[in-house]
């Protein structure tokens, strides 16, 4: 059983978590600005508790493919808004902040965010280890070719399993290195991946769990599902939730969805079955 531990408190993993998505930003691939006001998102917030979610995961820097990166301060005006309101209104909650800028994460931990999620894995900014280690917050490292401009422009690899967990073995231990004692992995899917690299990922999803890091995946809504489905994000739900259960069935750790009513069921079958 894996636990995650963030100054005085602990969030235990021995059934899988689900991390509800928050985004903050006018231009994500799925919500498209609708929780960018503070109301609308204190309600999605309480929304996502009420249906079982154990963290809130904000973000306020769109990565969807073709998006260049954004700046610190514009991200900052998004972010610590966000993250001051939902710790006022829930004083409990864990929340996690989807950032890869250094400066980012610790105004957003001082603002009351309980770890950090780098979809470079300290790659886009290399003072976010050294943060986060001073920090004393759990990080999550999460696999990415190239950029989110560039990352779905030719995606290759000879072996994208074994690249891919060599570069979280990498990750693991520079953020080893930095102080970080609660290290979570995440594939990347969607990240500078083709659809059948995606699913290679996914039926070897075991692999990563023998890395003893809890895993977290990130899949929902994605074009993974689409494209073989031939549906938009908006029509992605009910291929999300089976690809949700095996991952589960792989041995993710955490869930990081858009659906939270709908991957606390899956998860809960997911125990039955177990």
């Amino acid at each position: 059983m894996y636990t995650l531990n963030s100054r005085q408190k602990s969030l235990h993993l021995a059934s899988p978590a689900v991390m509800g998505i928050l985004n903050v930003t006018p231009d994500s691939f799925y919500n498209k600005g609708q929780h960018t006001d503070t109301d609308s998102l204190l309600r999605n917030a309480e929304i996502m508790l009420k249906h079982g979610a154990a963290i809130l995961d904000v973000g306020g820097a769109s990565t969807k493919p073709g998006q260049p990166l954004i700046d610190t301060e514009e991200e900052l005006k998004r972010v610590v808004p966000a993250i001051t309101a939902i710790r006022r209104a829930h004083p409990d909650v864990w929340i996690s902040v989807d950032t890869y800028h250094a400066r980012v994460a610790a105004e957003a931990v001082v603002a009351g965010a309980d770890m950090v999620n780098d979809i470079s894995a300290a790659a886009f900014d290399p003072a976010m280890l050294t943060t986060v280690g001073g920090l004393g917050v759990p990080y999550i490292a999460m696999h990415i070719q190239g950029t989110p401009a560039t990352m779905q422009l030719n995606p290759q690899y000879t072996h994208v399993v074994p690249e891919v967990r060599r570069h979280l073995w990498q990750a693991i231990s520079k953020a080893t290195e930095a102080g970080i004692k609660d290290i979570v992995v995440d594939p990347g899917f969607g990240f500078g991946k083709t659809v059948a690299h995606n699913y290679d990922l996914l039926r070897m999803l075991g692999t990563f769990t023998t890395m003893g890091r809890p895993v977290l995946v990130g899949l929902s809504r994605k074009s993974m599902i689409c494209k073989p489905l031939k549906v938009n994000p908006e029509n992605a739900l009910n291929g999300t939730t089976a690809l949700h259960m095996a991952a589960l069935m792989h041995g993710a750790n955490i869930l990081r969805v858009h659906d939270v009513k709908e991957a606390t069921e899956t998860v809960a079958l997911y125990n039955e079955l177990r």
